[in-house]
C-alpha cells in the first residue's frame, strides 16, 4: 500500500528538520535531496523555510540582541514569511493542476482554507512536536516542567492525527468533485514599495 499524500509530507517535512539540526545554523546551505521540479523537492524546501525561521525567531527573542543585528535579522524573517508565501502558492498551484481535470459537482462547495495552506500548518506541527520532544528528553528539569512539556506533546500528536485525517479528506473531496479551489495570490502590501505608504511615499 502506497504511503497517503500526508504520510509522505511527513516523512519529508520530519528528514528537513533532522537534516537542518545536523549544524543547526540559520546561515547553512539547505541540500534538498529531491529532485528539482518535484513536489517532494517543493515540500522539503518549504520545510526548510520554517525551519529555518523557526530559529530566527528564537534568536531575535534573545534580550541581550544588539539592536543594529535585531533588524538586520527582522529584514530577513520579512522576506522568509515572503519566501514561505510564494511557496504555498506554488503547492497550490500544483494542487490545481493536479485537480484540473476533475469534474466538479454542480453542488461542490469551497473550503475556507486551501490545501497548501493546510500543508503549511502541517509543517509547523512537525516543527512543534520536533522541539516539544526535545523538551520533553531533557534532564535538566523539574519533574513539573517535564509533566507540562509531556502533556503538550501528547496534545500535539494528537493534532498531528486529526490534522493529518482532515487534510486526506479535503484532497479525497477535491479528486471527487465534491469541492473546488482557487488560487488567491497573497497581497502582502507592506512588501511592495508600490503599496506600502512608508516606502512610496519616500520615493517622492
Amino acid at each position: 500500500m502506497s504511503a497517503s499524500f500526508t504520510e509522505k509530507c511527513w516523512e519529508i517535512f520530519n528528514r528537513s528538520i533532522a537534516d537542518y539540526h545536523v549544524h543547526d545554523n540559520v546561515d547553512q546551505p539547505m541540500n534538498n535531496p529531491h529532485e528539482e521540479g518535484t513536489i517532494e523537492a517543493t515540500l522539503y524546501h518549504k520545510n526548510w523555510i520554517d525551519t529555518v525561521q523557526w530559529h530566527f525567531e528564537d534568536i531575535i527573542r534573545d534580550p541581550q540582541i544588539d539592536p543594529v543585528s535585531a533588524l538586520a535579522l527582522k529584514r530577513r524573517i520579512d522576506a522568509s514569511n515572503q519566501d514561505r508565501t510564494d511557496m504555498v502558492e506554488e503547492i497550490d498551484t500544483w494542487f490545481r493542476e493536479k485537480y484540473a481535470d476533475v469534474e466538479v459537482a454542480d453542488d461542490a462547495k469551497i473550503n475556507t482554507e486551501s490545501p497548501a495552506w493546510a500543508i503549511d500548518r502541517f509543517s509547523i506541527l512537525a516543527l512543534k512536536i520536533y522541539h516539544m520532544r526535545e523538551e520533553v528528553e531533557r534532564t535538566d528539569v523539574s519533574p513539573e516542567h517535564h509533566a507540562k512539556v509531556s502533556a503538550k506533546l501528547a496534545v500535539l500528536e494528537e493534532q498531528h492525527t486529526d490534522l493529518s485525517t482532515a487534510i486526506e479528506e479535503l484532497l479525497e473531496d477535491f479528486a471527487a468533485g465534491k469541492k473546488y479551489m482557487k488560487v488567491y495570490r497573497q497581497m502582502k502590501m507592506y512588501n511592495d514599495p508600490a503599496l506600502n505608504p512608508v516606502l512610496y511615499k519616500q520615493s517622492k
